[in-house]
C-alpha cells in the first residue's frame, strides 16, 4: 500500500479503515476465506492419479458449487508456484510412485513449502504413500512407516475399522466400527526409528479387519492404522489408507476432512 492509498482510506471514514485492516490480517494469516467465501481445493490430476479422483471430487457434493472452489493441478503448476492459490491439496489413488515422480524434487519441495505455511494436505491411498516419509520419492510429511511394502498389492474390498473416540467424534457417528471399501491402500505404522524433521501422526482408525489376497500373510493388516492425522508446520496433513469416497454412505467424509484441513472447523 502507498503513501496515496493510505490517505484514500483515511478520508474513508473509520469502518473503511477497519475492513482494509481485516483484510491485510487475512491476507497475512493465510486464511482458508476465499473472495467468495469458499474453500479454495486443489486436486492432483498428473501422472499417477487413477479413475477414483472423479468420484473424490464428486463426493463433495451439491454443496460444492457453493462451499468448495475445486480445480485440477498439474505437476508443473506445483513447481511454477500455484499452490498458493488454494487452501488445501489433495492427492488421490493411483500410483504413489508416479505421482511423487511427476512432482520431482522441486514439486515435492513445493508441496512441503505449502503445508508448512498453512495449507492442508489430503492424501487418499496413493496420496497416503505419497505423504509417508519411507520411499525416496515421498513427500515426508508423515513420520509413517509403510507396514509390509512387499505385498502393498494385498486385494480389494470391504474391510472393517475400528475409529478412536476423537475419529467417532470427528464424523459424527455413534458407531466406532465401519465398512470401507480399500483397494491395496498403505499399511500404516510408527517408524522403530524418530524422524526429528517429520511429524508424528494421531491414529484415528486402525483395521480391525484384513485383506489378504494374492499371497499376503494373514494377520499383518490388523492393528496397523488406516486414518492418520498431523499438523506440519502451521498447516495439517491427513491421510486415509483405503476410500471412503468409493463407500456408500462414508463420501462425506472427504469435505469433512477438508474443513479440517482448511481450519475451517
Amino acid at each position: 500500500m502507498n503513501e496515496q492509498q493510505s490517505i484514500t482510506i483515511l478520508r474513508g471514514g473509520k469502518q473503511v479503515l477497519a475492513f482494509s485492516l481485516v483484510l491485510c490480517f487475512l491476507a497475512l494469516s493465510g486464511s482458508s476465506v476465499a473472495a467468495d467465501g469458499s474453500i479454495r481445493v486443489a486436486v492432483f490430476g498428473g501422472s499417477g492419479t487413477g479413475g477414483s479422483s472423479e468420484k473424490l471430487v464428486r463426493a463433495f457434493g451439491k454443496s460444492s458449487a457453493e462451499r468448495y472452489a475445486i480445480e485440477r493441478i498439474s505437476a508443473e503448476e506445483i513447481v511454477a508456484g500455484k499452490l498458493a492459490e488454494f487452501d488445501v491439496l489433495v492427492h488421490p489413488g493411483g500410483s504413489g510412485s508416479k505421482q511423487g515422480h511427476a512432482l520431482g524434487e522441486q514439486g515435492r519441495a513445493e508441496v512441503r513449502d505449502f503445508v508448512r505455511k498453512g495449507g492442508g494436505f489430503l492424501g487418499v491411498c496413493a496420496g497416503a504413500y505419497l505423504a509417508t516419509n519411507d520411499y525416496s520419492w515421498s513427500l515426508n510429511l508423515i513420520d509413517a512407516k509403510v507396514v509390509d511394502r512387499q505385498h502393498w498389492a494385498r486385494g480389494t474390498g470391504e474391510v472393517e475399522l475400528q475409529l478412536s473416540e476423537a475419529a467417532a467424534a470427528f464424523f459424527g457417528v455413534e458407531n466406532p466400527k465401519a465398512e470401507i471399501f480399500y483397494a491395496q491402500g498403505p499399511l500404516l505404522g510408527r517408524r522403530e526409528w524418530d524422524d526429528p524433521g517429520v511429524p508424528d501422526y494421531e491414529s484415528l482408525a486402525i483395521y480391525s479387519g484384513e485383506i489378504a489376497k494374492k499371497g499376503a500373510p494373514k494377520g499383518v493388516m490388523k492393528g496397523t492404522s488406516a486414518a492418520v492425522r498431523c499438523e506440519y508446520g502451521d498447516g495439517r496433513v491427513f491421510c486415509f489408507g483405503p476410500h471412503p469416497e468409493l463407500t456408500k454412505g462414508l463420501e462425506h467424509w472427504i469435505p469433512t476432512v477438508v474443513d479440517w484441513l482448511a481450519n475451517d472447523s
